[in-house]
């Protein structure tokens, strides 16, 4: 009997610590994600570090809350291979009220294994953009169709209506939550996340030709954000801030080149292009756009050099407002340059070097003041007489002078040549008004001949 009591005690003792984790129930753990802004490779690797993460821990639902215009092709295939791989499986909400998932957007919407919308959503228009050059019709009907293929491959995987998903590629069609639950492109209609969790409670799902049934009552909610670096280089990787960066490089490197030593312009310069290579690995850039804003920046420091009356810096402005414009080929929205950042951008870079340019000009066309260019056309008074050599008093200095005709002591000289210790001088003539009073300071040392 005590042995019996000691073994009762022991195995009482046993599941109080709750040492045998599978003889527990535990709490169903659900991983949230949202996606808003373009699809880039940026947000893509967020989802699927996070989705990664997902399966290991066995979360029971992986929910994707997206709101997007559509983004790049690529990190989208990358985003639906992702999904189809993934051991949990996957919901993709799209939410609050006044979202969409259009385009690349659509194409993850429907990859996912639940596929649901918020009220007053709407979802498609995946019709596929060229990026860079225009494609010729025979290539564009390749790209349409293998698209188009592509979207109703993925509707059939998760049992959807493969014909209205390829009418979104080929019609560029795009539907509200009720049009899209009618045919059967969604599962459901939810109004917000509770609402979701509680409509898939006991669904069933088809996962690898085996059967999942849902149970999230009661679960364990974690939302999983951008962490600091993810949302700087998504900031960054925004269009019109990869533009900015662009040309805050250009100047700054223009700066440190043609003042070398000053440092903080080349080191800003430098961090700012590092960071723009960086944004344009994630945007669609034409490359046409960004050599006509790099020969934009060569017109207007050639400008500076060479006195052309306007017309490099002209060709400039052209070049530069050419170059926003094709440098990121995007009918999509959130993946092309806004005429408001191009306008002010244009006619603020123009100003800029409209005013070096400027005061470069006033600098090359002032008079020298130094050295013996700034000598020339200076005025004095001769010490004695020059037939033709003598000294002559000019800035306060004696100076060895050669006449260039006969000068007597007293009168007025400009200095027309130096060389070494010696100055080439000229009589300056004497305004009849003046001559009376000439005689009477002929004779006084003139100090300061720029008074004359």
């Amino acid at each position: 009997m005590r042995w019996q009591a000691l073994c009762s005690l022991a195995v009482l003792v046993f599941l109080m610590l709750g040492v045998p984790a599978p003889l527990r129930a535990q709490r169903p753990q659900v991983s949230v994600v949202s996606v808003s802004g373009t699809i880039n490779p940026v947000t893509v690797d967020f989802l699927l570090r996070n989705l990664e993460a997902s399966s290991r821990r066995g979360d029971r639902l992986f929910l994707v809350e997206i709101d997007t215009p559509g983004g790049l092709d690529s990190a989208m295939r990358e985003a639906v291979k992702g999904i189809f791989t993934s051991t949990v499986p996957v919901a993709v909400f799209v939410t609050p009220s006044g979202a969409r998932a259009a385009s690349a957007g659509a194409v993850i919407a429907l990859s996912a294994d639940i596929c649901a919308m918020s009220p007053g959503t709407n979802l498609g228009a995946a019709h596929p953009v060229s990026l860079g050059e225009k494609p010729d019709a025979v290539m564009g009907e390749k790209i349409l169709n293998d698209a188009e293929a592509y979207l109703e491959g993925i509707a059939r995987k998760r049992g959807r209506n493969a014909q209205a998903a390829g009418q979104m590629v080929r019609s560029s069609l795009s539907l509200t939550a009720e049009r899209a639950l009618e045919e059967k492109v969604i599962d459901l209609i939810a109004r917000d996340r509770q609402d979701l969790f509680a409509k898939l409670e006991g669904r069933r799902l088809l996962r690898d030709g085996g059967e999942t049934v849902l149970r999230l009552a009661g679960a364990q909610v974690t939302v999983h954000e951008m962490g600091t670096r993810d949302r700087i280089l998504n900031t960054i990787s925004n269009p019109d801030l990869a533009y900015l960066l662009m040309l805050a490089g250009i100047i700054g490197i223009f700066f440190e080149l043609s003042t070398p030593g000053a440092i903080l312009p080349g080191v800003i310069g430098g961090i700012s292009l590092i960071l723009a290579f960086f944004a344009f690995q994630t945007l669609p850039v034409n490359y046409a756009g960004v050599l006509l804003i790099l020969l934009a920046a060569i017109l207007f420091i050639a400008e500076i050099k060479i006195v052309s009356h306007g017309l490099l810096a002209v060709g400039a402005v052209i070049a530069l407002v050419l170059g926003s414009l094709l440098l990121f080929p995007s009918s999509e929205p959130g993946l092309r340059l806004s005429w408001g950042v191009i306008l002010a951008t244009a006619l603020t870079t123009t100003l800029f070097f409209w005013i070096v340019v400027a005061k470069g000009i006033a600098a090359y066309r002032q008079k020298p003041i130094t050295g013996k260019e700034g000598m020339l056309g200076e005025r004095g008074i001769a010490q004695t007489d020059l037939r033709p050599e003598g000294k002559v008093v000019v800035r306060g200095e004696y100076w060895n002078a050669l006449g260039s005709e006969l000068i007597v002591k007293g009168e007025k000289v400009e200095v027309t040549a130096v060389e070494g210790l010696r100055v080439t001088v000229k009589k300056v003539a004497l305004r009849p008004s003046s001559a009376g009073e000439e005689k009477k300071t002929s004779a006084v040392p003139v100090h300061n001949p720029r008074d004359l």
